[in-house]
Parts: structure tokens; C-alpha cells; sequence
């Protein structure tokens, strides 16, 4: 999942992060508001994890107004320096769904994180088998079949299928793309993105005639699309 952390301390957001991508994550960091929200006006997340007390703005603001530009269902933890019971009511009111009070500790940060994505996307942490109409993704071996046929895919193709399949009719920027299939790789060619998709596109038949549409976004990324009445929802 695609998790951005907000923290004036450079040190302790490197810590935060750390943590996310060992579990696996793809994480961003902020040191300001102002910055957190000028990146999610052009793209969004799948989680925020930000400092209550951060320089710049107050933290019931930040929430509010990222609020405004997440998806509905997108998690907030927030992390403070005092236990005390206005801090927490106040946050968790204005929308943050889970706190944290510092010093923290890797392992229950960890675990905290996981458990919100559960909560928030129940189909897509953990699950073994997704249905999507004719599509399986078996995330465990990382199989995908089409009417039950396997098809020949490399790791990267299935990533990315899958991520477009959990994010059907939803425009994907292609930093967004970048940092969940490829992760770490960051010197990544713009055609060597494009080779990919067209590859799923064609592998997978993500055709109109086969009820999905997977184009591009005129400078911005990719969209897959579903058309008609095919059922493509996610089952597991």
C-alpha cells in the first residue's frame, strides 16, 4: 500500500518509514503540511500517518483537509507527545481512525498499520485468492488465471494487473504505479513502464470485446476500465 507519513522530524519520519517498507509498503514522506497537501491535491494514498504536533499547521486541520482529498475508506493514525485525553478525542473527532503516543515502537506501529489497511481494504491484505469476473489472482504463488487457464506472466505483470484490477476505473498516476510495482528501482525508463502495460493489456485480453478498457491517461498514467454489464468485482 502506498502510505504517506507527515513529520517535522526528518529522524522519526526516516524511522516511520523504515518500518513501512519493511513490512512492504511504499512510503512518502512530508516534513510540512502545506507540502502533504499540495502532493495529495496530484495524487492520493492509501494511508496517512502524520504528527499532531507538526510546525506548520495544526494537526485537526491537516486531517480535515486531507480528509477532503483521500478515498473515503483511506485509514488516518495519528502520533502525539502526551497522553493527554484532548489531544486524542480531538483527533480521532475531526477523522483520524487510531493513535499513536511517542516514543514509538517499531513492532506496534507495525502492527497498528496492518490492522487499520485490514479494516480499510479487506480484499486486499491478506487475501489469497481475488475474483475479478473471469480473472483469479492467487497472491500467494502469484498466479493469475483467465477462466481458469493460467497465464504466462512475469512477477512485474502480475503486480501490476493486480494493481489495476483493485483499482478498476480509478486513474493511476504513473509515480504511483512507479513506486507500487517497481518500488525501490528508481532510475525506472518511461518506456519500460508503458512496455509493461501494454504487455497486461495484451496478455490479459483487456480488450472492449472482452468487457475491460485499460488506457492511458493523457499525462498523468493509466486507467483500467470495466464496460458493460460484466461482473467484475473483487470476490475472495
Amino acid at each position: 500500500m502506498r502510505i504517506a507519513v507527515l513529520d517535522s522530524d526528518h529522524s522519526q519520519a526516516e524511522l516511520i518509514c523504515q518500518v513501512l517498507t519493511a513490512a512492504g509498503h511504499a512510503c512518502h514522506e512530508f516534513q510540512s503540511g502545506k507540502e502533504l497537501l499540495g502532493q495529495l491535491r496530484k495524487d492520493s494514498c492509501d494511508m496517512l500517518i502524520l504528527d499532531w504536533q507538526v510546525h506548520d499547521m495544526d494537526g485537526a486541520e491537516v486531517v480535515r483537509r486531507a480528509r477532503e482529498k483521500l478515498a473515503p475508506k483511506a485509514p488516518v493514525l495519528f502520533m502525539t507527545n502526551s497522553a493527554g485525553e484532548d489531544d486524542i478525542v480531538e483527533g480521532l473527532t475531526v477523522g483520524a481512525d487510531d493513535y499513536m503516543v511517542k516514543p514509538l515502537r517499531r513492532s506496534e506501529l507495525a502492527l497498528r498499520t496492518q490492522a487499520l489497511l485490514r479494516v480499510a481494504y479487506p480484499a486486499q491484505t491478506g487475501a489469497e485468492h481475488l475474483q475479478f469476473g473471469a480473472y483469479t489472482f492467487e497472491t500467494r504463488p502469484g498466479r493469475l488465471l483467465k477462466d481458469g487457464e493460467v497465464l504466462d506472466v512475469t512477477h512485474k505483470e502480475f503486480a501490476l494487473a493486480l494493481l489495476f484490477f483493485r483499482n478498476l476505473g480509478r486513474p493511476l498516476s504513473r509515480a504511483y504505479i512507479h513506486e507500487s510495482v517497481w518500488q525501490r528501482e528508481t532510475a525506472l525508463p518511461s518506456r519500460t513502464m508503458d512496455t509493461h502495460v501494454s504487455r497486461v493489456r495484451n496478455k490479459l485480453q483487456l480488450k472492449p470485446e472482452h468487457g475491460y478498457r485499460l488506457v492511458p491517461v493523457y499525462s498523468y498514467g493509466y486507467r483500467l476500465e470495466r464496460l458493460g454489464s460484466h461482473d467484475a468485482g473483487a470476490r475472495v
